[in-house]
């Protein structure tokens, strides 16, 4: 498999992520791949897997586009969006705008995955009373 089609391979399940579909990641991912973001840090597919099984409890109706993605021999950059309603507070969608940063192993699977995303401008802001103080700091440290 070149790493062109596990590239594809990945956008595709990503783009079409369901709470049916994130079985597939034993077929993406490598059994003992690490997994970053700025809320977790694992190893092994069993506790990706619960990653992205509770990103369907925190939220509703969570999808990805990917925007644009980059390869290089086994390694590929993946700027994406993720569009979600929240369960709590404000019902309307939200956005979140980041990359995600991939290394395949020799049988094309995911072996490092870290994604690159800013959660205080990108969620904290979003939420009623700590947005408003993610804001008044902002505005404080642009003075």
């Amino acid at each position: 498999m070149s790493y062109q089609t596990s590239l594809h391979n990945l956008v595709q399940f990503f783009e079409h992520i369901s709470p049916a579909t994130v079985s597939q990641l034993t077929v993406i991912y490598s059994a003992d791949a690490s997994f970053k973001d700025p809320f977790n840090e694992v190893r092994g597919l069993p506790a990706i897997t619960r990653i992205f099984e509770h990103m369907f409890v925190q939220v509703d109706q969570p999808r990805f586009k990917v925007t644009s993605t980059v390869l290089q021999d086994n390694t590929a950059f993946l700027c994406w969006e993720f569009y979600f309603r929240m369960k709590r507070f404000d019902r309307a969608e939200q956005c979140i705008r980041g990359a995600t940063h991939v290394r395949f192993n020799a049988q094309g699977q995911v072996e490092m995955h870290r994604d690159y995303w800013d959660a205080a401008e990108e969620l904290y802001e979003k939420l009623p009373v700590l947005g408003g103080l993610m804001r008044l700091l902002k505005k404080a440290a642009n003075q």
